[in-house]
């Protein structure tokens, strides 16, 4: 092989995994340029997830907003389908980073993807709306049209649990606080309310906005891509799937199910029967 393709093969090999996030040399690291001593006792932890994402340090208000988005979905108790599969991991006899791997698996479009869900409704209706339209109509006609596709929930809005989701009103306070001081623009939250103003229209019992509803205000306002806004759900609740595996692994139960076992599921089979004789020959 001659030297130039020798020189070309090792820079297809250095290309190979190009990133613009991280430079790694012997007694060198830096992230996104920031040498990592410089950062270490100086940068938050909340500062280095929008670095990571974003490339750039956030503000001190794009930094409280984001921090106070991911407090409040840390946990939802052992009810919740991804808190409960790391408890009974861990009473499988699965190590921690085993029930964490389990639990964040679940968090999918069902279970933890209502938040992405919701910043793409919003997304939708911003477009709908265009720049100078009206937001309560353009909420309406995004989501007729969804009603008519044979959609019934509306991701972000009415919990199974709670009439009225007590982690929503004070983060919308951040929110309007921080349109106040400029560190966001107001858009998004103009567009959770008209989409609020929607589903309480007509109705004796209003469908009030969620966790899911407001933290999407919130990674919306700050600019962040749907798809990114579930990752930082996931980031949230795996401090709380970590909590509860470690709880869990102190307790010390065995291979604990969903329910106990003195309470029985519901068996809605044949009932008990006898195997008839088979007449037709066995087969060889």
């Amino acid at each position: 092989m001659s030297q130039p393709e020798q020189d070309d093969l090792l820079r297809k090999a250095s290309d190979w995994w190009s990133t613009s996030i991280i430079d790694i040399h012997p007694g060198r690291i830096a992230v996104r340029g920031y040498p990592i001593e410089q950062l270490i006792g100086n940068v938050g932890f909340t500062d280095m997830i929008w670095l990571m994402l974003r490339g750039e340090l956030p503000t001190r208000g794009q930094s409280a907003l984001l921090e106070a988005a991911l407090v409040p979905g840390v946990d939802h108790g052992p009810h919740a389908p991804s808190i409960a599969i790391s408890r009974m991991a861990v009473s499988c006899g699965l190590p921690v980073n085993g029930a964490m791997a389990s639990a964040v698996n679940v968090l999918d479009d069902v279970h933890g993807g209502a938040g992405q869900q919701c910043m793409e409704l919003y997304r939708q209706i911003d477009a709908e709306a265009g720049a100078g339209g009206d937001l309560v109509d353009a909420a309406a006609r995004v989501l007729e049209r969804r009603r008519a596709a044979g959609d019934k929930i509306v991701p972000g809005f009415g919990h199974r649990f709670h009439p009225i989701d007590p982690r929503t009103e004070p983060l919308f306070a951040l929110v309007d606080r921080a349109v106040t001081g400029g560190v966001v623009g107001g858009r998004y939250a103009r567009i959770g309310r008209a989409v609020e103003s929607v589903l309480r229209a007509g109705r004796s019992r209003p469908i009030p906005m969620n966790i899911d509803g407001i933290t999407a205000v919130i990674f919306c306002e700050l600019g962040f891509e749907p798809e990114l806004g579930r990752g930082l759900f996931v980031l949230s609740r795996s401090v709380g799937i970590l909590a509860h595996a470690w709880e869990q692994k102190q307790q010390g139960a065995r291979i604990k199910g969903p329910m106990p076992k003195e309470i029985p599921y519901s068996y809605l089979g044949p009932e008990r029967r006898d195997l008839p004789q088979r007449s037709d020959p066995k087969p060889r």
